[in-house]
């Protein structure tokens, strides 16, 4: 499978199955489509297939007639004017055809060398992988179901999590790390996050249970990296100074301009955050020297033009920043709809090009929907099978209940089990174990499909009440998004 796409002057070819990327020219760009039509049709006719196939990837071979068909299109579709501009001002049609030809032999290397037209080998390897036994290896502590703000696309209902007010006790947190411990088999690499809510509004609790964690690592060789979400409304000096000295990474609310953040993250009494909130997060961004932490803001209906969030949140100094689409009911007034998507994605390629010219000018920063790895990253398993809800990712409530992961928290049906008795609902886990992008239809033919692991089953849940399925219009963004990543990465090699 092979996905092609123009941006920014750049034209794109992705081996989908490889994750190989090719840069190309025009004539190249066009060649490839036609190929791959060819490949297309004379996959269906089995005894031309046999007849072409030389070694382990040339079957991906067409035929001296079919190439001879996609000369004929090529010189169709390029005229006099294109030979020129293409070429030079004294080329003609046998420059083409010379261009044509050496077209044909750098595509055919390319399938030789496994980068191009490349078959999907990976279907009966993640059925292998997800057979295998698995265990626990992060928590989301659910520290504080109570929040300082009133956020009005707050999935979790201002921190109840359609529930009551509760704050985690110290003995509850404590059977949960125990838990996780217990649960972790040989990994010795643990992940926690202290979730709300607000967790700062049981800061102590946190601090009791990052000295607990240190404690019990040292006993059972294990190695806890603590991680913080907070809206900063009770961030103090102190609590940056115990952040910085545990918290592996920060994750900092804020949804960027003062006019689009005080809308949708007002307070209780309804005063907007950001004056408020501003001030501390750039001293806890530069207290952390602009690494381990990143700003996340969320954007609605209300706010299309984001990319000037993001840039106002660069402008602000901020290093590490993500901007991501509100997920909620078409009836609400702020939520993302069919109509928005065009905007939206003008809005990602605006966001892209304005990252190349501020890298120019030294001003550089990340923004987390755009950064991909095409040399290394995640493993194929990690890549097709997401990110472990329900399996090796639980969300913990304040009184100890266990769910697939924080968006699932207060559905009754999705309640596994709890930090006690461990998790009860087996079935259940067995169904998330067997989530990934091959029980997914939608996914099966998606070109973004190594990039977004099939992903998020809450999502799904919420609009198509299966978690086997794909939330619609998270999957037009993401494939968006992954355009303009890989376009980032044929920026930066170019500039190189």
């Amino acid at each position: 499978m092979i996905h092609q796409y123009k941006n920014n002057g750049f034209n794109i070819v992705l081996d989908v199955n490889s994750g190989m990327v090719h840069v190309v020219d025009e004539l190249v760009y066009d060649m490839i489509a036609l190929y791959d039509a060819a490949d297309k049709d004379k996959a269906m006719d089995l005894e031309s297939a046999k007849a072409d196939i030389r070694h382990k990837n040339e079957n991906h071979f067409i035929s001296e007639a079919k190439k001879e068909e996609i000369k004929k299109e090529i010189l169709k579709r390029y005229s006099q004017s294109c030979y020129k501009e293409l070429f030079s001002e004294k080329a003609n049609e046998a420059d083409v055809l010379e261009a044509i030809n050496d077209g044909f032999s750098d595509i055919e290397e390319l399938i030789g060398d496994g980068s191009l037209f490349t078959e999907d080998i990976y279907e009966t390897y993640i059925k292998d992988f997800k057979a295998r036994s698995t265990v626990v290896k992060a928590l989301c502590l659910h520290i504080a179901h109570d929040c300082n703000l009133a956020c009005r696309y707050c999935f979790a209902e201002e921190g109840e999590y359609h529930g009551r007010r509760a704050l985690m006790s110290y003995d509850i947190g404590k059977q949960a790390l125990d838990f996780l411990i217990q649960n972790s088999g040989n990994r010795r690499n643990l992940e926690v996050d202290f979730f709300g809510g607000e967790p700062l509004m049981n800061f102590d609790v946190v601090k009791q249970l990052v000295a607990y964690g240190r404690e019990q690592e040292k006993i059972y060789n294990k190695n806890f990296r603590f991680t913080l979400t907070t809206n900063g409304i009770w961030l103090t000096d102190e609590i940056m100074e115990f952040a910085n000295k545990e918290m592996s990474n920060v994750v900092l609310s804020i949804d960027g301009r003062k006019e689009v953040n005080d809308l949708m993250r007002p307070s209780r009494n309804g005063k907007g955050s950001y004056d408020v909130i501003v001030p501390k997060f750039i001293k806890f961004a530069e207290s952390r020297k602009q690494t381990n932490y990143y700003v996340r803001g969320t954007f609605t209906h209300n706010n299309l033009d984001f990319s000037e969030d993001v840039k106002h949140l660069a402008e602000l100094g901020f290093k590490q920043i993500s901007v991501e689409p509100v997920v909620a009911a078409d009836g609400e007034s702020y939520a993302i709809r069919e109509e928005d998507i065009e905007k939206i994605y003008e809005e990602y390629d605006k966001l892209a090009r304005y990252m190349i010219e501020s890298k120019k000018e030294g001003k550089d920063f990340n923004f987390f929907h755009f950064m991909i790895d095409l040399s290394g990253g995640p493993c194929v398993a990690k890549r097709l099978s997401g990110c472990g809800s329900g399996t090796e990712y639980l969300a913990v409530t304040p009184w100890g209940d266990l769910y697939p992961c924080h968006q699932f928290v207060g559905e009754d049906e999705f309640l596994l089990g709890n930090v006690y008795d461990g998790v009860k609902q087996t079935a259940l886990r067995e169904e998330f174990k067997c989530c990934n992008v091959y029980s997914k239809d939608k996914c099966r033919e998606c070109y973004a499909k190594f990039y977004c692991s099939g992903g998020c089953a809450a999502n799904s849940f919420k609009f198509h009440g299966s978690i086997n399925d794909a939330y619609d219009i998270g999957c037009q963004l993401q494939r968006k998004r992954v355009e303009c990543a890989i376009m980032l990465k044929a920026a930066e090699a170019a500039e190189e």
